[in-house]
């Protein structure tokens, strides 16, 4: 025990520190925000602003149209319509003209099929599809006069039903659509991270193995320890480097929180219109108060506890995977025909728990959170919804005797492939290293 604390000591501290991990610790939360801030500004400046000229023989869609920051709609005289098509080639301040045709009593048939828009270059998808639906609502509210329906009462007919649903195994709490998003939202960030932190951490082990393999320091080393004591030390010291690493995350993520919530009222006042015309649109303070209501009332101690114990097994239990396949190859390349038998299972759990938003208590659930193999991820992504004990129980010690088999057999793999050169290891002869 000793020797495996010395091993993940250096381990730890050699991780630790190097530039890269600190660089990439403290910048990558804000290099990922503002790698979103960037795709949104791609987004907006990808956005055209399309001016249409509308030639109404009927007068039916006069003062109908309303324009926005995308779309400005330009009425015209029926009398210019054929200059106006000659002309518009070429005219780079129109983007083109639509002529909605006579409206013979209620031929709607026919003023669909008389439409026409007629473009000077290629016109997006979004704005097409708005002409089309500030089209179709026109001839709505026509259709609507013409049976006599007052605007009143296609609203009361349009009026959605709101059933509050009543759960009698969660002590009688109301199940509503919000906490439903909050779990779900929950459930695929603690499972997201989860299978991140397992592959990209595991890789690490993977490497640093090659790493010392093709560097003969490993020569060295097991001369004064034993080569399961170096597998575990490595695995141990890059698990601290992932908790540390794991843990300034949280940090950082708490204190923006603090720092955006205490700050968002000052800021959105600064903001043109960010007193009315954004509270008009969205309730944050309401949102917010739900969200928060929805989050207290989710047992966080049992999720925590679950995260962080199957976050651990899950990740030892791959690595160990990841340390067998580095010792057992002489380069990355080798590694590529091995590495899918850890990824593989860990993607399907993934994948997999995704179908589990609909029903957590399903068939697929249990299973996919009882298998050692798919558990870390798929347990993680069921635990926001509520899990009985005893399967909790049973999960974990599944995967708890499965990481020590695995412990065992990887160790097995190292022994013998960490002293093994020039010779590309199969199949057949890791089984041989097994059994041996």
């Amino acid at each position: 025990m000793n020797n495996i604390f010395l091993i993940t000591k250096r381990e730890f501290l050699t991780q630790v520190k190097k530039k890269s991990f600190i660089i990439l610790t403290l910048l990558a939360p804000l290099l990922l925000i503002g790698f979103g801030g960037v795709i949104g500004l791609m987004f907006k400046a990808n956005e055209s602003h399309s001016i249409i000229e509308v030639v109404d023989k009927s007068g039916l869609f006069k003062d109908q149209f309303k324009s926005d920051d995308k779309l400005n709609y330009v009425f015209v005289s029926a009398a210019d319509e054929k200059s106006k098509v000659n002309n518009l080639k070429g005219n780079e301040s129109l983007d083109g003209i639509l002529i909605l045709p006579e409206l013979n009593g209620h031929d709607y048939e026919a003023l669909e099929n008389n439409t026409r828009l007629i473009v000077n270059a290629k016109m997006g998808f979004d704005t097409k599809q708005k002409i089309v639906s500030d089209i179709t609502e026109v001839i709505k509210k026509e259709k609507i006069k013409q049976l006599g329906i007052q605007e009143t009462q296609l609203n009361s007919l349009d009026k959605g039903f709101t059933l509050k649903t009543i759960n009698v195994s969660d002590n009688n709490k109301e199940d509503s659509d919000m906490a439903f998003g909050v779990k779900s939202g929950l459930s695929i960030l603690l499972m997201y991270v989860t299978f991140m932190f397992i592959i990209i951490y595991g890789v690490r082990v993977m490497r640093s193995v090659l790493e010392e393999k093709n560097n003969r320091v490993v020569e060295i080393i097991i001369s004064s320890v034993k080569p399961f004591e170096l597998m575990m030390g490595k695995i141990l010291g890059v698990t601290l480097v992932a908790l540390t690493q794991f843990l300034i995350w949280i940090s950082m993520s708490v204190i923006g929180a603090l720092v955006l919530n205490t700050g968002f009222s000052p800021f959105q006042k600064n903001i043109p219109g960010g007193n009315e015309e954004l509270t008009s649109k969205l309730d944050v303070t309401q949102i917010a108060t739900q969200v928060s209501h929805s989050l207290l009332e989710l047992n966080f101690p049992l999720i925590i506890f679950v995260f962080i114990v199957f976050f651990l097994l899950g990740y030892i239990f791959y690595s160990s995977i990841y340390a067998a396949i580095g010792s057992a190859v002489d380069n990355e390349t080798e590694t590529q025909q091995f590495t899918l038998f850890a990824i593989l299972p860990l993607t399907l759990g993934m994948y997999g728990s995704f179908s589990l938003m609909n029903n957590p208590d399903g068939p697929l659930g249990f299973w996919l959170s009882i298998i050692p193999f798919t558990s870390p991820v798929a347990m993680i992504a069921r635990i926001p919804f509520g899990v009985p004990a005893w399967q909790i129980a049973l999960s974990i010690g599944l995967l708890l005797g499965t990481t020590i088999l695995m412990i065992f057999l990887a160790g097995k793999i190292y022994r013998v492939g960490i002293l093994m050169y020039g010779n590309k290891a199969t199949l057949k002869e890791i089984w041989k290293w097994i059994r041996g």
